[in-house]
């Protein structure tokens, strides 16, 4: 490695930069191709600069989980912002109102009747306007209104509010994403779109437009477009690929979508033992979900694997107990999940060709709420 890549202070989590502008390239690509729009999730990111780098890219505006990532994003001059998850209880209406006040095109999801009344008395009363899409459970089974009856109900009382306007549905397999079998999760996607199309056709029948219809994700993003029910694709880890992803990267005629081009930097600080080296990564610095592992992507002998060693510490361990990693040797990683080991950390250092050519902040990162 250059020497300026070894002056990364770590553990630092790493954007390569010329996968990350692949990955970016790639999906603008085969959305422009299939006719479909982009609005990526900033949950996956949570960096105005990538979000705006998605934009130059021709996204739409960008999709956040959270209200405190759409409102980082809003202040930083980002538009057409989707809040996916529904918003609950009268500090999240404030909040919400203070958005409209400097981003007026950001839309928000809701699943029930009790939702839109509350939103339209607080922004009737501060003289704003609303768009809205309702929520559908698509099998998840996390949120979402679960029928098109409740989906007509909700409609209704849209229509009734002035001051909203329903602009669509959601509908978000996420228990779909990560199946490994590429011909098993098309089928699980396309059941799931079935019913996201069901209840966007009673709408229509009932008078109600849907020009949005949006949901996808990464895992399912080469089929989404087949059954002609979503016109907006979700994507989010397409630009940083992780352990998980890697899983289900491989299309059908064997090419490999997604590169990776999110890592931690990790630095060796202890050698004492045979058969392993402690770094300086652990949990504090890598996801722990879905019980995916840090791999080792280059540092350490093939066939070494990743182990979190307590909080601080991480261990590499050797194929080969007679083989020894030197105490200040570089080790980087393939972060488990991204969404969550973004959220560790304050910024990205950006490395092209060995060399630190940026740092960008994470600005929405720890926006929980």
């Amino acid at each position: 490695m250059a020497e300026t890549e070894r002056a990364v202070d770590t553990p630092a989590l790493v954007i390569e930069k010329r996968a990350f502008d692949a990955n970016l390239a790639t999906m603008a690509r085969i959305a422009k191709e299939r006719g479909i729009r982009l609005r990526p999730h900033a949950k996956s990111h949570k960096c105005v600069t990538i979000a705006k780098a998605q934009m130059a890219a021709g996204a739409v505006g960008q999709s956040c989980a959270k209200l405190g990532e759409v409102e980082v994003m809003a202040k930083a001059g980002i538009r057409g912002l989707l809040l996916t998850t529904p918003l609950r209880g009268p500090e999240k209406i404030r909040r919400l109102l203070d958005v409209l006040r400097i981003a007026p095109d950001t839309t928000i999801v809701v699943e029930d009747v009790a939702a839109v009344r509350a939103l339209a008395e607080a922004v009737g009363a501060a003289g704003l306007a609303l768009d809205l899409l309702i929520d559908v459970d698509v099998g998840t089974h996390r949120t979402g209104l679960t029928s098109p009856e409740a989906a007509l109900e909700v409609a209704r009382a849209i229509a009734a509010s002035p001051g909203l306007t329903l602009k669509g549905v959601q509908g978000y397999a996420g228990h779909v994403q990560s199946i490994r079998d590429y011909a098993e999760r098309r089928a699980h996607s396309h059941a799931a779109l079935a019913i996201l199309g069901q209840v966007r056709d009673a709408l229509v029948a009932a008078g109600h437009p849907c020009p949005v219809v949006t949901g996808g994700g990464t895992g399912t993003h080469d089929f989404d477009h087949e059954t002609g029910v979503l016109n907006e694709l979700q994507v989010g880890s397409y630009l940083f690929s992780d352990a998980i992803y890697d899983q289900v990267a491989m299309t059908p005629d064997g090419v490999r979508r997604w590169q990776n081009s999110l890592f931690v930097y990790t630095t060796v600080l202890s050698a004492q033992h045979p058969g392993f080296a402690t770094t300086d990564a652990g949990i504090k610095s890598f996801s722990t979900d879905h019980n995916a592992a840090p791999v080792i992507a280059w540092g350490a002998p093939e066939g070494s694997t990743y182990a979190v060693f307590g909080d601080e510490f991480g261990k590499a361990v050797l194929p080969d107990p007679s083989v020894r990693l030197e105490p200040g040797t570089l080790v980087a990683c393939i972060v488990p999940h991204c969404d969550p080991n973004v959220n560790l950390f304050d910024r990205y250092h950006v490395v092209e060709n060995g060399r630190l050519v940026d740092v960008w902040p994470i600005e929405a990162r720890g926006k929980v709420a």
